[in-house]
């Protein structure tokens, strides 16, 4: 957590991945992030992971350092006070739909300069989810050895589309400041995912070659990198990017004779172009192959690290949780009060900022758990009207 954001306020009516995660990256950088949801929680308030208890470890995450309003959407008043709330902040992340009750344009009637970012799953308003959006794009299509598509877990594009409505927001505050207007951006799923391929050379791959690239399993497009497995049966990534690191891999794994004699059959030198070792893989990975076999992988990982080259082992989560590099010793963890009463470590922000103090990571909120701080504060509200409308059912608290 960094202080960084002290003055911006925003209000945030959003579920699942992708608006969460915005607002996420704001309240970790100091902002005054406030979600609004339904009394009781959205319809990500259970996601799974859970705990016994039923609560979410997901939800619990995304939400750190934010603040909760919780009001019956279900009834005019309670969406009456979300309007509200969004005007008097003057910035709004959400994923509801465009039109509706929190269309910017009903909400910037009385507020013109209000800024909207909007997460949206296609262009035209209808819905998508990473999972089927990256289908869309083809990369399933390119995962794994193939025939069959490989979706992957991790959700790139909810992750990558909040990381750029974070963005867009400082970006569009930024116009109004030297303008004076706000405005509303859009910020469709499927357009992030397109694009980033896009700016990866991916359209202009397949457009020039006229047909898709190969599957390569755990191999990696142009360069030299694969999955190895060693003597003691570890299975190790090893990836070459630089002349130097290809040079002491060589060197490491006493494959200098026999690299020599693959660059003389096929008149070609590995040594400063990684399209080569990609092209001529088929010489080369046997005989990586059977040097990385014939070693145990703590002795390789030794020589790779005093060489500079990248690699690591495969293994799972719980090995990476219970990694001390990673996690324990990370400066980015530490200790919070977590609504579930679960203690574990927990993230801040993922930038270290050397001239500053680093601030513990934040808790998440209990739904409803700042409704009556937030309506007080930033509509004014009386506490006489602030309890008539949490015995009316139109606010919840925490």
């Amino acid at each position: 957590m960094y202080d960084l954001l002290p003055s911006l306020s925003v209000i945030e009516a959003s579920s699942f991945v992708a608006s969460p995660t915005a607002g996420l990256y704001l309240a970790q950088m100091g902002a005054e992030v406030i979600r609004v949801d339904q009394i009781g929680g959205g319809p990500d308030f259970r996601r799974w992971p859970v705990t016994a208890d039923n609560d979410s470890l997901y939800w619990e995450n995304l939400n750190r350092a934010k603040k909760s309003v919780a009001l019956d959407l279900s009834r005019p008043e309670g969406r009456e006070l979300l309007q509200e709330l969004v005007r008097a902040a003057g910035q709004f992340v959400t994923n509801f739909p465009v039109d509706g009750f929190l269309a910017h344009e009903r909400l910037a009637e009385r507020c013109a300069e209000l800024i909207t970012v909007r997460v949206m799953g296609w262009a035209d308003g209808s819905p998508a989810l990473d999972y089927t959006v990256n289908n869309s794009v083809g990369y399933p299509m390119l995962t794994g050895a193939g025939p069959e598509p490989v979706n992957h877990v991790l959700p790139a594009w909810d992750l990558l589309t909040g990381a750029y409505t974070a963005f867009a927001l400082m970006a569009a505050i930024e116009r109004r400041r030297a303008t004076g207007t706000g405005g509303e951006v859009r910020i469709p799923l499927s357009d992030v995912a397109i694009g980033t391929v896009a700016n990866l050379g991916g359209i202009a791959e397949v457009l020039y070659a006229r047909e898709n690239r190969p599957r390569l399993g755990n191999a990696v497009y142009g360069l030299f990198g694969r999955d190895f497995t060693t003597r003691d049966g570890r299975r190790t990534m090893i990836v070459v990017v630089t002349p130097r690191q290809w040079a002491n891999l060589v060197a490491a794994l006493r494959l200098g004779e026999a690299v020599a004699a693959v660059e003389a059959e096929r008149g070609v030198s590995f040594a400063g172009d990684d399209g080569l070792r990609f092209t001529h893989r088929d010489a080369l990975y046997p005989l990586f192959e059977a040097a990385i076999a014939a070693r145990d992988h703590d002795d390789l990982a030794a020589a790779f690290d005093a060489g500079g080259i990248v690699h690591s082992p495969y293994r799972t989560m719980l090995d990476a949780a219970n990694d001390p590099a990673l996690v324990a010793d990370n400066p980015i963890f530490g200790a919070a009060e977590n609504p579930s009463g679960f203690a574990y470590p927990a993230a801040g922000s993922f930038a270290t900022l050397p001239q500053q103090e680093r601030q513990p990571p934040r808790p998440a909120p209990r739904n409803g758990q700042h409704s009556e701080q937030i309506l007080a504060e930033r509509l004014s509200l009386p506490s006489g009207e602030i309890a008539r409308l949490i015995d009316a059912g139109i606010v919840g608290v925490g």
